[in-house]
């Protein structure tokens, strides 16, 4: 019989439990029926995906929820996005992750300057582009607060960089870039604030109460990855629901399809139900569907409670729920829920620490009898 895979991915669901809780963690007090199912009927566990020598990104996770060694295959958070947007990287080429930040004098005051919309940062970028764009540095626009800068020069840069929502609300100066090349990245950056500043763009926000996209932030450089294709590796077609572009990318480079949703952002205000139902409907073409959903990560990084609540009930209303029953509907099938890494509430940023799982289907042995919770796994 054909077993139909689904893996569903909320980013940064697992927290701490916090006192505003009474000691219960977002995901303990979220009303989430479908995910207790699967914990109740299946095998419910805790698993690592960030290894001791890697940062707990969604990037280093991600490739391990899928079945690769990251300590092998992983070279970089950005050229995994450059893959999700097309470009091709050469050889010696090497990509950094370019998010417009918010700061405040020398404070990091928001990673993703206040969710600046695609089509300001466009402008943005193209003006960087054009000022501080030269034959060996190109930007390119990305989505929302993430973009790319390219770099192609014969200087090798083996900086060591900062992911700017590691370092919210403090000083930028202890976190420039340093090390070989960190000269150019913070030039760069510097460049970018009397650039952007007063920019009219930024103007409007600041009038309108939003965070302006002050400075551009260098981070998460790599090189092409030399990955072996998802369906050469475990004999399965495979296609990936997501929005952002680090996931899309991952897809991309191991051979994944990616399937666009009308109104998934990315953010905690997504499409969920058009994420479920896409997945739905990918199970006629394919053997395995990997759903990824960025809203309870967000959350973790905003330090708000209620939002992260919010979406672990929409992800289990809207797609684990619908997934389960398309899937019980069809016969042989695993579903695999579990987030990539915790973004604790408490800390606003990912920690490299265990993550509970739960899944349920055919042959999957004794059922766990437990609700899905971090205490519980």
């Amino acid at each position: 019989p054909v077993v139909k895979y689904a893996i569903v991915v909320p980013d940064g669901m697992a927290d701490h439990p916090l006192q505003r809780l009474g000691g219960r963690t977002p995901l303990d007090v979220a009303a989430k029926p479908h995910m207790d199912r699967v914990a109740h009927d299946g095998r419910l566990g805790l698993v690592c995906h960030t290894p001791a020598s890697l940062p707990p990104g969604s990037d280093v996770a991600m490739l391990s929820v899928l079945g690769y060694d990251p300590t092998e295959d992983y070279t970089g958070r950005a050229p995994l996005e450059a893959a999700s947007m097309g470009i091709e990287l050469g050889p010696h080429e090497v990509a950094f992750r370019c998010n417009l930040v918010t700061v405040d004098g020398e404070t990091m005051m928001d990673h993703s300057a206040g969710h600046v919309s695609n089509q300001e940062a466009a402008v943005l970028v193209e003006l960087l582009n054009e000022k501080l764009g030269s034959d060996t540095l190109r930007f390119y626009p990305g989505v929302g607060y993430r973009h790319l800068l390219v770099y192609s020069g014969t200087e090798p840069i083996l900086a060591e960089c900062t992911p700017p929502h590691d370092i919210l609300d403090q000083p930028i100066r202890t976190h420039l870039p340093r090390g070989k090349g960190a000269d150019l990245l913070n030039r760069l950056m510097q460049r970018s604030r009397e650039l952007l500043a007063s920019h009219e763009i930024n103007d409007v926000r600041i009038d309108l109460g939003e965070n302006p996209a002050n400075m551009i932030w260098l981070w998460g450089a790599g090189t092409r990855p030399k990955l072996a294709p998802f369906a050469e590796r475990y004999g399965k077609r495979g296609a990936v629901v997501a929005a952002v572009d680090l996931v899309r990318g991952i897809a991309a480079t191991l051979g994944l399809d990616t399937l666009h949703v009308e109104g998934a952002t990315g953010y905690i205000q997504t499409n969920f139900a058009g994420k479920g139902q896409a997945a739905i409907e990918a199970l006629d073409r394919y053997d395995l569907v990997f759903v990824h959903i960025e809203a309870p990560d967000e959350a973790g990084h905003q330090g708000n409670i209620q939002a992260k609540v919010d979406a672990i009930e929409a992800i289990d209303k809207h797609i684990v729920g619908p997934l389960l029953a398309a899937l019980q509907a069809r016969g042989d099938y695993r579903l695999l829920v579990l987030p990539d890494h915790p973004t604790p509430i408490d800390l606003r940023t990912h920690v490299a620490e265990p993550v509970p799982f739960a899944y349920c289907g055919s042959d999957v042995g004794a059922p766990s009898g437990r609700r899905f919770t971090e205490a519980s796994a």
